[in-house]
């Protein structure tokens, strides 16, 4: 995860495995320090959430940004955050965002000016302090179609949405329908369109541009978002854009009394090879918290878990552990909550986590996490045409043994239709899921060697 550096992560003090089921690296103790549709009277917090000791300031939104593959998301979250999201050695070389990238930016408003120009990401203007607003996290998802599965999954940690658009390419694009029909499905009320690289077009064509915008959400959940032309390569009309994200996006509504839950979007090994033993740190998880609180030591489940062989049977049985170090918006934190992508630093062996072997997991604590699902019934609801493809495809109704691709939260799975009745169907997963009783999961089929959306299902 782009902005989780856990290298400056204090470690805590050497501990025990807390159940046979967790794998544990001892870690050296050593100290350091540390939703409804847009409305212009629906307005962001004017004042970020700060710790209760010294100056860090809590991310309180993630928001996600989407669209077609080449349209300048990854370019816009530079632009925003300062920090390019492609850093995977696959990503520089096809020159496309693979994996979910996430950043972090602090919105400024510049009291000394009107209007959009106000609007910075800068914490001074001309040597003058300027107003801190809030801090957001970014979800940057590949807009490649063979990557559908990944930007599901990433929509299921987003509060809000940056739909990109580029001016000089006719709207919708493929990918554009099938990310906008995604945000619908999974419940994101709150988007803004934007209308990218105007610098390389006519304003003729450009305003041709808006016009089919326009066209495109109309009759669908977002036909009032605003549309916003900017230039991320260019910097233009930045401001403007962080003026709408401020008015459109308001920040995550915490609960801080229910049991926390994470959803695990990333895990992956810090430590780097021919480490010293004692000096080992554990692995991390990286995602979001659906609701409520984690804090340093707490123990907690990991589930579904490792998969286990037992007389003759594939299971998983759920992973403890205990949590060694926390970071929320860059910093080290003692608590993370809802809002903006967080890391967590566990005392489990970083052979479990590395290449992100747990993403798709579900944390809480110990028997206060959703059960494990290796079969699901699903309340099903079919789009009446194939998203994301070029072609206008009827959606035909679902077969039995077909296999689909579902996406909850941020797991994606594959489940094998075992029986069907009208509007209902039973599925058996190859891999469990941890979810809720009224869970939305979206259903995928293989069309043309693609995963396509096709609908969804409430799970029963």
């Amino acid at each position: 995860m782009t902005n989780l550096d856990f290298k400056t992560m204090p470690r805590k003090k050497k501990e025990d495995a807390q159940s046979k089921d967790t794998t544990v690296k001892k870690a050296k103790s050593e100290e350091s320090s540390e939703e409804k549709k847009p409305s212009k009277k629906s307005t962001a917090k004017k004042s970020a959430v700060k710790a209760k000791t010294g100056d860090f300031i809590y991310p309180t939104i993630n928001i996600g940004l989407v669209g077609h593959v080449d349209h300048g998301k990854t370019t816009l979250t530079e632009k925003l955050s300062g920090k390019w999201t492609d850093t995977h050695s696959e990503e520089l070389k096809r020159g496309i965002t693979i994996r979910l990238g996430y950043a972090d930016a602090i919105f400024y408003k510049n009291p000394n000016v009107s209007g959009n120009n106000a609007f910075t990401t800068q914490k001074e203007t001309d040597g003058k302090q300027n107003e801190l607003l809030r801090k957001v996290s970014f979800v940057d998802a590949p807009g490649h179609e063979s990557l559908m599965a990944t930007m599901l999954a990433g929509a299921s940690i987003m509060d809000g949405a940056l739909l990109l658009v580029a001016a000089n390419e006719e709207c919708p694009q493929p990918q554009t329908r099938e990310h906008l029909m995604a945000l619908q499905i999974m419940g994101i009320k709150n988007i803004i369109v934007v209308q990218n690289k105007i610098d390389l077009v006519s304003k003729e064509d450009a305003l041709n541009n808006y016009k089919q915008i326009k066209e495109f959400l109309k009759g669908t959940d977002f036909e009032n978002a605003p549309v916003i032309p900017i230039s991320a390569q260019q910097g233009i009309n930045i401001g403007a854009l962080i003026a709408a994200i401020q008015e459109f996006i308001p920040d995550h509504a915490v609960d801080e009394s229910v049991d926390p839950l994470m959803y695990v979007a990333r895990s992956f090994d810090i430590n780097k090879p021919g480490s010293d033993p004692q000096k080992l740190v554990g692995g991390i998880l990286g995602g979001m918290v659906a609701q409520g609180k984690f804090h340093l030591d707490d123990e907690v489940e990991i589930k579904p878990g490792r998969r286990v062989n037992e007389h003759g049977r594939t299971l998983w049985k759920p992973i403890l552990a205990k949590i060694s170090g926390l970071m929320s918006g860059g910093e080290n934190v003692d608590m993370i909550r809802p809002g903006g992508s967080v890391g967590m630093m566990t005392s489990l062996d970083p052979s479990i986590v590395k290449s992100d072997s747990l993403g798709g997991s579900t944390v809480g604590f110990v028997g206060k996490t959703p059960e494990t699902l290796y079969e699901i019934t699903l309340d099903i609801n079919l789009l009446e045409r194939v998203v994301g493809s070029r072609d206008e495809l009827v959606v035909e109704p679902l077969r039995e043994k077909e296999a689909l691709v579902l996406n909850v939260n941020s797991s994606t799975t594959v489940g094998m239709v075992s029986e069907l009745s009208k509007n209902k169907a039973k599925l058996q997963l190859r891999i469990p899921i941890c979810a809720k009783e009224g869970s939305k999961i979206t259903i995928s089929r293989r069309l043309n060697d693609r995963w396509r959306l096709i609908g969804y299902g409430i799970l029963r």
